[in-house]
């Protein structure tokens, strides 16, 4: 299945024979916003009634990055993409909590954060790193007896969470400016990073949650090679009429 960046000519991709393509999610977007997109685009573009368009890994609204897109049978290839490890850097701001685990919601339960040193910060982050036992937000899309978890929370339902397995290859500190921390992070699939930066605030003592997400690679693949949306839909565009012909017999 033919993989698309930047680095290539989307005129010759072909959404009967399926593609995916690599693009920098928006801040504020959805994921499943750049997927209503591109299918739109493509539907026009090539008059089909119906055409299959998914992506691997989702990424919050607040985060920004890589996501895989998946065109026509390119979507049957998404396992790939999700189980490969990913590469993030991002902020974490310490002295408050959120129920979100990052700025979607309020902050709450504020404390100073004047005695937290570089060396307190480093020291911590070797507790989040190899293999972890760690449980997802409330908030998050992960299903409870069919329903998800988030939609739960939102009725003040208490949710009960499991901790599972994850494996955390790097997480580093490159600055501290207190109380945001700088940080760069490889991780399994299912790490929630929201999660991380709750729990590295409760061990320091003073709460923390996700201020800044960037999803950086996900396995070979980099964001810096991804397509902008603007950029996507404008290659997308100029895919060869004759394809156009082809699949309307």
């Amino acid at each position: 299945m033919k993989h698309f960046t930047k680095k290539e000519n989307l005129k010759d991709c072909d959404p009967t024979e399926g593609f995916t393509l690599s693009v920098n999610k928006p801040l504020n977007w959805t994921s499943f916003d750049l997927v209503n997109k591109i299918r739109y685009h493509l539907k026009h573009l090539w008059q089909l009634k119906k055409l299959k368009v998914g992506h691997a890994g989702t990424l919050d609204p607040l985060a920004t990055g890589l996501v895989v897109i998946g065109v026509g049978k390119g979507t049957k290839t998404m396992n790939r993409w999700m189980g490969q490890k990913k590469t993030y850097t991002g902020k974490i701001k310490l002295g408050a909590t959120t129920e979100s685990y990052d700025r979607e919601s309020e902050e709450i339960n504020h404390l100073p954060t004047a005695g937290i040193t570089t060396e307190d910060v480093e020291r911590a982050v070797l507790e989040f790193t190899g293999t972890l036992m760690q449980k997802p937000p409330v908030f998050s899309a992960l299903k409870k007896d069919g329903i998800p978890m988030y939609k739960m929370a939102r009725r003040g339902e208490q949710v009960e969470v499991n901790a599972r397995e994850v494996q955390v290859e790097k997480f580093e500190i490159p600055d501290f400016s207190n109380p945001m921390i700088t940080f760069e992070l490889v991780c399994s699939k299912g790490t929630y990073v929201r999660s991380l930066a709750h729990d590295l605030g409760q061990l320091l003592g003073v709460g923390g949650f996700l201020y800044e997400l960037k999803r950086e690679g996900i396995g070979e693949l980099l964001n810096r090679d991804s397509f902008e949306i603007e950029e996507a839909l404008t290659a997308l565009s100029t895919m060869s009429p004759l394809q156009n012909d082809l699949i309307n017999k």
